[in-house]
């Protein structure tokens, strides 16, 4: 930044790189969750619980629904940091402190709900691994 409050296009620049890989960063682990969001709607659709575990039906139920409203979190958030990502490259036409600002505090906001997200997930993650690993039918080892 020069002595009147404008920006360098160095300085600019840094900042949008940074941004950009942080963005790359949360795509990456949406892609993930994605990914560990069908597997666990399989798990929950599959037939490898046991039948006399009381309120078993509740339960998946209520994970299935869990598990869909994440999965409609996980596209809005896709789809804002889609969005994001995309107007990054108008802080390169900023030429001072106000615009600046302005990109700043949309990508920490950003931040902080797909880091909520994130959290949120992975906690729902765990109560379900852990609630279907006690239920799991016993199977013998076929060797």
């Amino acid at each position: 930044m020069d002595y009147q409050g404008k920006l360098t296009k160095k300085a600019v620049s840094v900042k949008v790189d940074e941004m950009h890989r942080e963005v790359l960063h949360w795509k990456s682990c949406l892609q993930f969750i994605q990914d560990e969001l069908t597997f666990i709607k399989q798990l929950l659709n599959s037939y490898v619980f046991e039948p006399n575990t009381p309120n078993l039906f509740e339960r998946l139920q209520d994970y299935k629904a869990q598990i869909k409203k994440s999965n409609t979190n996980l596209d809005v958030i896709t789809e804002k940091i889609g969005n994001h990502e995309h107007s990054i490259s108008g802080l390169l036409e900023c030429t001072d402190t106000v615009c600046d600002t302005f990109y700043h505090q949309k990508h920490e906001k950003l931040k902080a709900e797909t880091v909520a997200y994130l959290e949120m997930f992975k906690d729902l993650k765990y109560e379900i691994f852990e609630y279907a690993g006690g239920i799991l039918k016993k199977r013998k080892p076929d060797f």
